[in-house]
């Protein structure tokens, strides 16, 4: 009885070590219900602070309580179980799990490591003695049957600082329908499995992710809107770095409610086997009022992914407005951009040159004011009709395919080179830079059923061929006299 009454006396000035608690650092006794009571107490009696010491802790989830700070000391590593029924469930299993609570912290400098390769073993392990199965038409187990490192449910004020997260089975980390959350110096390395998202921010709202360093076999930061009355809105993305071996930025698939005031800003991208940024909306939400500034990607195999589409036909088609691109410099090279990742992205189901940016809205709603400002990218090119072509008097038979997975590839061989617009209106491009490596036989720029098309300063390089722009059913458009232009009809 005499640990309660020391909790009493000093947890109003310091924090609680998991140690007191029975807590071993030797990486192979499962802590737990150690770690639990650690946090429990903080919760209960007013320290607030739990730290983990020098040591490897393992564990099965932990769940948070509100004012409580879980502190990462350097050295310190709290060490997921490999066994998948040390987890709890959630909206999915989760090494670390929070719901409806508020003020709370994961702080560094110490480590959180999923062991996700270890954790993939055993629930394969669970697959094969079938207590679970793969979802049909699938080949690799649902995430909701894999744990993530961080899911945080309907939480108020939340803060991830200077600590590191690695090894996860599935998405890293998650926020779903949270306020007041912020992410500084958080950086994530997590390539062990499939689906490793590094940051996943779902109908959140007031969120601030700076300074963090994503390295994910997936996308690297993805907000997503699941609640066909949610958004993602208010947040700040800035001062980051991305390696993804799918998309760096990305907002969709999941695209219900929408996204709307988001800035991102100073981004570094490298090795991202799909777009430097992907902006989607095809479940039926309003994509509006965003600002991409400052992006630099080398290595990347696409710049910039914009597309409405209507996947989900219970629910009428969204919306694309307001965005701006700005002060974009971007390197795509040839070949796979991804190289290097233990799991590569998909093969690509239909042969295409190297694809260029694109702004592609539905047939019947157009995506309404994009401005492109100050967009620099440099294309390995090569681009030869023996892969393949779409001719520039067969503009219509590129497909539509509104109801497909979006993605920069998903229409096949565009007929561009550089960027292609399709369905969409008020579009302004000034200041762009396009370099061109290797001779390719398609236009710069192609516009495809586009009202309101302003198009100045730009600067072609490169062994590129005229016509430079190509346009077909395009009004009111205002086109740089320095570009040579054919129309198609």
């Amino acid at each position: 009885m005499i640990l309660p009454y020391l909790i009493s006396l000093c947890s109003l000035v310091l924090p609680l070590n998991v140690q007191d608690f029975g807590a071993v650092g030797d990486g192979q006794t499962l802590c737990t219900a150690s770690i639990q009571k650690a946090v429990d107490a903080a919760a209960t009696h007013g320290s607030h602070v739990v730290t983990l010491p020098q040591g490897r802790f393992l564990s099965g989830t932990i769940h948070f309580r509100s004012h409580v700070e879980l502190h990462l000391e350097k050295g310190a590593v709290l060490l997921g179980s490999p066994r998948r029924h040390d987890y709890d469930h959630g909206v999915w299993y989760s090494l670390l799990m929070a719901a409806d609570v508020e003020d709370i912290s994961l702080t560094g400098p110490g480590i959180v490591d999923g062991q996700g390769a270890e954790v993939a073993q055993d629930v394969l392990r669970l697959v094969k003695i079938g207590e679970l199965k793969i979802p049909p038409k699938g080949w690799r187990p649902s995430e909701v049957d894999r744990p993530e490192i961080v899911e945080f449910t309907r939480c108020k004020k939340i803060t991830l600082k200077d600590v590191t997260l690695k090894n996860s089975t599935c998405w890293v980390q998650t926020y779903r329908n949270c306020t007041d959350l912020r992410l500084d110096g958080v950086k994530v390395d997590s390539k062990t499995y499939w689906n490793n998202d590094g940051i996943d921010i779902v109908d959140c709202q007031r969120v601030r992710i700076t300074n963090c360093d994503i390295d994910s076999n997936d996308d690297g930061i993805c907000l997503k809107s699941v609640g066909p009355k949610d958004f993602c809105e208010d947040i700040l993305v800035e001062n980051c770095r991305v390696r993804s071996s799918a998309s760096a930025v990305k907002f969709g698939t999941s695209s219900r409610g929408g996204f709307k005031h988001i800035l991102v800003h100073n981004i570094s991208i490298r090795d991202t086997f799909r777009s430097a940024v992907a902006l989607e909306s095809v479940d039926g939400g309003e994509l509006r009022d965003v600002i991409i500034d400052g992006i630099r990607a080398v290595h990347t195999g696409n710049a910039f992914f914009i597309r409405l589409g209507h996947r989900n036909l219970k629910a009428p088609t969204g919306s694309i407005r307001r965005l701006t691109l700005r002060n974009f410099d971007i390197q795509i090279p040839a070949g796979r951009p991804d190289y290097g990742y233990t799991f590569h992205g998909p093969q690509f189901l239909e042969p295409h040159n190297l694809e260029p940016s694109s702004i592609i809205g539905h047939s019947q709603f157009p995506i309404d004011g994009v401005l492109l400002e100050n967009i620099k990218i440099r294309f390995a090119g090569g681009g030869t009709p023996a892969i393949a072509k779409v001719a520039l008097t067969k503009l219509a038979k590129v497909p539509e395919r509104p109801t497909e997975y979006p993605e920069f590839t998903m229409l096949g061989e565009l007929p561009a080179w550089g960027i292609y617009f399709r369905h969409a209106k008020n579009i302004t491009v000034r200041n762009l830079t396009l370099i061109l490596d290797h001779p390719d036989y398609r236009p710069a720029l192609v516009a495809d059923d586009v009202q309101g098309l302003k198009i100045s300063r730009v600067h072609l390089a490169g062994p590129y061929r005229r016509p430079e722009i190509a346009i077909r059913k395009v009004k009111k458009a205002n086109i740089d006299r320095a570009l040579t232009v054919m129309r198609v009809h």
